[in-house]
């Protein structure tokens, strides 16, 4: 029987449009869904909304539209945005929803007649943005941490739960179970705040106040508190108390939540269950905060980004391996484009992208596109430890993603891309390929590289799926059979010699910054498609910046380089020059030329080419127009 996996994100709430915060999140849960798929599981992955509060209300009243009306135009939101970043989720919950409803009305009911709720008037620190009182010790400076605003006192008779009874009994919970909360840092910050005597729980709203919830069993004249609802989905979506979902997945249950939400679900959630006598779920998964800008994402701060645009901009997959790679699980990041774009450049367009293109090329020009026949007897002298690089990839792989460590994950994988690169290096197939004589060892090396990028669509699966498809279909497999199983990966020799296969494709364009970029921000539009000026300098920073004239002496295109050419300069000494200027000029254009450059500028690897120095061109609509000068001078003349 399959083993099974449940994972949830947390029911977003919607006050708001989701934005990349949201996707975050969400795209997470489906890297670890996909994953657990890769392994056999039997896999069941919850998301949905949360619709009831005050919050509700006040962004209905401000779109002059009833609760009922707001929740189901925002919610559809959510519902519609998933498939279009590659999500697949088994169920879609809304608190909304009668089913749930039920469950909630049936715990309350429960732990009511248990003795632990009860009935008290209660003056407290009310923050109407997290819907809940806070005490002295957790403000900031007198403010709502999250919020940045100073709660208000409000006074009023409520329901409370009795969350001060079950303190000791969580304590030795979090302590004496592994990874019940993880990353560590954040099973630490729990057991800091449960050092302090925890105070009862109002789990009440009179409806004097709000009518737009869950009404409680016990007393018509309130509502549920919105967490106390909300929580209760991760049961109520599975059949809570007796539906065969509930039996099969619930003992494996795994929520995946931001930090900001780390009290409700490490604290609130556990306690919920234990006095409702229900199995405490496995594993809580923190992730932090997708800052932009360095300060956290948020809609008063006009400072929300929308992950669809991005999506659209770079494609997907793209977008979905930045997130996945460049944020630590656990850690706060901050978001920048222009960091997207380095990233697809480098380590998608660059590494993944010229090695598959590369490899199949070669499969072309050697063998005709035909999955070479491996000869037994230069089989092992061809290896070259190739074998063992891709186990060791695998195992830390696994090891990784079922940690939540995704970006280790990831940085495993683009290892053995890197040993692939140097396997090609090393064998040389297109020496290999000039004599006869190692026609076999040519056979072993391309059906070995052939054999890696098999390994790599597999492992790339669950954070980038129609990539892994796009390479499985090129290798001349199906994708909808089993080739990114994880047990299939462990199975070294798996390509079938003698399969056609189609021409190479370019799985990742290079990017061009200056014709992507562009501003996803919500509430932001770009005024003009040219850059605005940059802040001002001084004459002394400017006087760092070396540029002089060099002539152009030979001028080259790079293979697989559509917009970059190689230029030999001569500035009173020799420079090799990578510039992005194939588009509107040709080799034999620039030869004699005189250009300007920034000859201090510190040397980068460019397409594998060490670049000294930068030329200086003006870029509009047609491309790069290079600077000249209305006469000519030595090489190497100073600008002043």
């Amino acid at each position: 029987m399959a083993r099974p996996f449940y994972v949830t994100t947390p029911i977003y709430y919607v006050n708001a449009r989701p934005h990349l915060g949201h996707a975050y999140t969400t795209i997470v849960a489906d890297v670890a869904a996909r994953f657990h798929t890769m392994r056999a599981c039997d896999v069941y992955f919850l998301t949905g909304t949360d619709e009831h509060g005050d919050k509700v209300v006040r962004a209905a009243k401000k779109e002059n539209m009833t609760p009922r009306n707001y929740v189901d135009t925002i919610s559809r939101l959510f519902r519609e945005l998933w498939p279009e970043l590659g999500i697949k989720n088994s169920a879609f919950i809304r608190t909304t929803d009668s089913a749930h409803m039920s469950v909630v009305e049936q715990v309350l009911q429960k732990i009511y007649d248990a003795g632990d709720i009860y009935f008290a008037e209660y003056e407290g620190l009310y923050c109407f943005g997290c819907e809940r009182f806070y005490t002295e010790r957790e403000l900031e400076n007198g403010k709502c941490p999250d919020h940045e605003t100073e709660p208000e006192v409000i006074k009023e008779s409520n329901y409370f739960f009795k969350m001060s009874r079950y303190q000791d009994w969580l304590v030795d919970h979090i302590r004496n179970t592994p990874d019940f909360i993880r990353p560590q840092r954040y099973k630490n910050e729990a057991l800091a705040f449960l050092k302090e005597p925890l105070e009862d729980l109002c789990i009440s709203r009179p409806k004097s106040r709000l009518k737009w919830g869950i009404t409680l069993p016990f007393d018509n004249n309130y509502v549920t508190y919105v967490w106390f609802d909300a929580l209760l989905n991760y049961v109520s979506a599975l059949g809570y108390p007796t539906g065969d979902l509930f039996e099969t997945f619930w003992p494996a249950s795994q929520h995946v939540v931001a930090k900001d939400i780390l009290k409700p679900h490490g604290i609130y959630w556990p306690i919920m269950l234990k006095a409702a006598g229900i199995p405490i779920y496995k594993h809580l998964n923190v992730h932090g905060y997708c800052n932009i800008e360095d300060s956290k994402m948020s809609k008063s701060l006009g400072n929300v980004v929308e992950p669809i645009e991005l999506k659209n901009i770079y494609g997907l997959d793209a977008f979905r391996f930045f997130l996945i790679r460049d944020m630590v699980f656990g850690l706060d990041s901050s978001f920048s484009e222009a960091s997207l774009v380095q990233r697809i450049n480098s380590d998608l367009a660059n590494d993944l992208g010229n090695l598959f293109s590369r490899v199949l090329s070669m499969v072309h020009k050697y063998f005709d596109g035909v999955v070479p026949e491996v000869e037994p007897t230069v089989e092992a002298e061809c290896e070259l430890g190739l074998v063992a690089n891709a186990q060791t990839a695998i195992a830390d792989y696994e090891g990784f993603m079922e940690s939540f460590q995704f970006h280790n994950a990831l940085q495993a994988v683009w290892k053995f891309i890197s040993e692939m690169n140097k396997y090609v290096d090393v064998t040389a197939p297109w020496e290999l390929a000039k004599k006869k004589s190692s026609r076999k060892s040519l056979s072993v090396v391309i059906y070995n590289l052939l054999e890696g990028l098999r390994i790599i669509s597999g492992l790339i699966y669950p954070v980038m799926p129609d990539t892994a498809a796009k390479m499985q279909k090129h290798l001349g497999l199906d994708p909808k059979m089993s080739f990114y199983h994880l047990d299939q990966l462990k199975t070294w020799k798996s390509m079938k010699p003698g399969t056609r296969l189609p021409k190479s494709t370019v799985l990742f364009p290079r990017v061009d910054p200056v014709e992507k970029a562009v501003d996803t921000t919500v509430g932001r539009q770009a005024a003009d498609s040219r850059p605005e000026i940059k802040p001002e300098i001084t004459l002394e920073e400017f006087g760092k910046i070396d540029l002089r004239v060099a002539t152009v002496i030979h001028a080259e295109r790079i293979p697989r380089a559509k917009k970059i050419l190689k230029l030999e300069v001569d500035l009173g000494q020799k420079r090799t020059i990578v510039a992005g200027i194939a588009q509107n000029y040709t080799p034999e254009d620039l030869v004699g030329k005189q250009i300007i450059i920034v000859a201090n500028l510190k040397p980068a690897k460019l397409m594998g080419i060490v670049s000294n120095g930068m030329l200086i061109a003006a870029v509009d609509d047609s491309g790069p127009t290079l600077a000249a000068l209305d006469k000519p001078v030595d090489p190497g003349t100073p600008l002043r």
